[in-house]
């Protein structure tokens, strides 16, 4: 079963339309979304959740329309977590976890609190006191204390430091060693999304650049610091975005499409975005 399907799926606001949106994420995987503020990732995540309609297109999730009246069902087994935990801020851990115990069938409050103990949350504490690090953990706790199958994360680590980072990303992983589980992450932090993910999904201006398996994208794809004269001799279809400079041209190249002997070196995943983007003309 695949986790989500996105069907030629377009929404049009003011100023803004995301268009044609079209991929799939088998279930077990983990896939990063990236963009630029204002890429589309977060009005993806609102249509994936049911939150807005599309004016075209089909979304699946677990196997279910999230158009469908009995979608309410299937959000039971998604766990979500948004750039900014609005949890009522007079409350302490220990009461929200009886709120959530009310609100999620399988809610398993073992699973919470050792999630409590494990990202060291405190009980007592009012979530007013606590910082942007600690609320951002105690979403986490709750997305991952009701045996959910898919993980919904939009910016969980933005604005974090690097150890607590680190301590999601290794969370992650662990939740999905079980084959069923899945997760879908929106972050500005590429380096974490190339350490996590199965997949990428590069959002540019409302239109779906590239998705791809992320192994994939890092096999295929490599930079050429080369000159402008050796860049006009490329294949034009062998050339994805370039950077042209004082002492040379930076370009990001098919790595099948490139003649031999045109020295090409390893690209990292952000790279491959920066690059991309810079080849979408339109």
């Amino acid at each position: 079963m695949n986790a989500i399907e996105v069907r030629d799926v377009s929404k049009s606001y003011p100023g803004f339309t995301l268009s044609n949106i079209h991929f799939t994420l088998p279930e077990g995987c983990i896939l990063g979304l990236v963009g630029e503020n204002g890429a589309g990732k977060s009005t993806l995540i609102r249509l994936l959740m049911g939150a807005s309609g599309a004016n075209s297109g089909q979304l699946r999730v677990l196997d279910a329309d999230v158009t469908a009246p009995d979608f309410t069902k299937t959000k039971d087994s998604i766990g979500v977590v948004l750039d900014e935990a609005h949890f009522p801020t007079s409350l302490n851990a220990k009461q929200l976890g009886r709120i959530m115990a009310g609100t999620y069938s399988r809610w398993d409050q073992a699973v919470y609190d050792g999630y409590l103990k494990r990202l060291d949350l405190p009980e007592k504490k009012r979530i007013k006191d606590f910082s942007r690090g600690m609320r951002m953990k105690l979403a986490l706790a709750c997305a991952l204390s009701h045996d959910a199958r898919l993980l919904v994360l939009d910016e969980p680590t933005g604005g974090l430091d690097p150890m607590v980072r680190d301590e999601i990303l290794d969370i992650l992983e662990d939740f999905t060693r079980r084959e069923d589980r899945s997760v879908l992450i929106s972050s500005h932090i590429v380096s974490d999304l190339e350490k996590l993910c199965d997949y990428i999904a590069f959002l540019h201006k409302g239109k779906l650049l590239l998705f791809e398996e992320k192994d994939r994208l890092l096999e295929d794809y490599a930079m050429a610091r080369i000159t402008e004269a050796e860049l006009e001799a490329l294949p034009k279809a062998a050339v994805k975005g370039e950077r042209r400079g004082k002492y040379g041209v930076e370009a990001l190249v098919d790595r099948r499409l490139a003649p031999a002997g045109v020295a090409l070196e390893k690209p990292t995943l952000e790279d491959i975005i920066v690059f991309f983007a810079r080849g979408d003309k339109e």
